[in-house]
């Protein structure tokens, strides 16, 4: 399955040294993230809609059935996705150059490469539900209320910032958007707090808390007071293991026993997401919060995803992975690629479209940097 393929990779490639590529050169997500459908399974109902059918390897269930493979996506909706992600990758890719630049110091956690999680996780709940995530957390900030420029603004310490320049990289919130926190699993209790916070108010019904946390974070022992309590109380909680494969240096194979973080919950039912792909997060968290906001009890989402940049800043990231193996996460598994050859593939929008959406991103981001400096 996708996760032990994962692993068993990954661990080839940890015996024979960090300079040593891996044995299937890379770790494979289901076949490859460029196809998210079948052709021959795609139903264009007229100018609104795509019928599109995932791959039956992008989702393994633990404790309950998975996800449906088949989803109908207005064509807008799809547009607006790949817009987001763009301008979520053009945010990070700035940062990048801004730190580079001595402008932003300090702690700095890019998302360049997870674009699918945080857009897809939006794109699937309400404004009204809850988010809190650790410190790879500048897309959030923006999708759920805030803005380019007062994300930059906050990395450069200025009073424009989210947070007015105090929080830095890692303290970012909106009304909706609880952080952005710099303790490594602190916010994942606190998430099940919030959550308990909806079931008080009598909103578990409509409304879900989302706890995110990194594969590093996983063996936290407050991890699992969190999912223990959530499970006793079944509260409105969906436990999310963002899982880039890498906690640090250090790669899931060597960090943990169970690397199937899904199955981690014990009795909390639990999915694993092939998380580079926008649909099928989408797709799973629809479906998570349908589950926990039926009476059902908290649900464990695994997005299996990957980071093109090392851990923060201070990281090259190429000591414990080869630069074939970034290489080729980049030009097959690229999650923004993917979603763009579809939207060709489907007619949903012309290249010359497409084309513009990128420029445009570029030049707001551009705009939101000096205006934020």
């Amino acid at each position: 399955m996708l996760r032990s393929r994962i692993a068993s990779t990954l661990a080839r490639s940890a015996a024979a040294g960090p300079s040593a590529a891996p044995a299937l050169a890379v770790p494979r997500l289901a076949r490859s993230v460029q196809t998210t459908a079948d052709s021959s399974s795609l139903i264009d109902h007229g100018d609104e809609h795509v019928k599109v059918k995932l791959h039956e390897e992008y989702f393994k269930a633990h404790r309950c059935e998975p996800p449906a493979l088949e989803l109908e996506v207005p064509k807008q909706q799809l547009v607006d996705i790949y817009r987001e992600m763009v301008q979520m990758r053009r945010m990070e890719m700035a940062a990048d150059q801004l730190y580079k630049a001595k402008l932003i110091r300090g702690f700095c956690h890019l998302a360049i490469g997870q674009e699918a999680v945080s857009v897809g996780m939006h794109n699937a709940i309400k404004p009204d539900d809850k988010i809190i995530t650790a410190y790879r957390c500048h897309p959030f900030a923006v999708l759920r209320g805030g803005t380019i420029k007062g994300v930059l603004a906050e990395l450069l310490g200025r009073v424009d910032g989210m947070s007015h320049g105090k929080g830095g990289s890692m303290h970012i919130f909106t009304p909706t958007f609880f952080g952005g926190n710099g303790i490594v699993g602190a916010q994942v209790p606190l998430g099940a707090g919030i959550a308990f916070a909806q079931q008080y108010l009598g909103q578990d019904n409509e409304h879900a808390t989302f706890a995110m946390y990194g594969d590093g974070a996983s063996n936290q022992g407050q991890v699992f007071e969190a999912y223990n309590m959530a499970k006793l109380w079944n509260l409105p909680c969906v436990f999310v293991c963002e899982n880039n494969l890498y906690g640090m240096g250090t790669s899931a194979a060597r960090s943990s026993s169970n690397t199937e973080y899904f199955k981690r919950g014990d009795l909390i039912p639990g999915i694993q997401v092939n998380g580079m792909d926008v649909l099928a997060v989408m797709q799973a968290v629809k479906y998570a919060k349908d589950w926990t906001t039926s009476g059902k009890g908290p649900l464990l989402l695994e997005m299996v995803t990957y980071r093109y940049g090392g851990h923060s800043m201070s990281d090259p990231g190429t000591t414990y992975r080869t630069r074939e193996e970034i290489q080729h996460m980049r030009s097959s598994n690229d999650p923004i690629t993917g979603l763009k050859n579809h939207l060709l593939e489907w007619n949903v929008i012309p290249e010359a479209d497409l084309k513009k959406i990128d420029k445009d991103a570029r030049a707001e981001v551009e705009k939101a940097v000096e205006e934020a400096k």
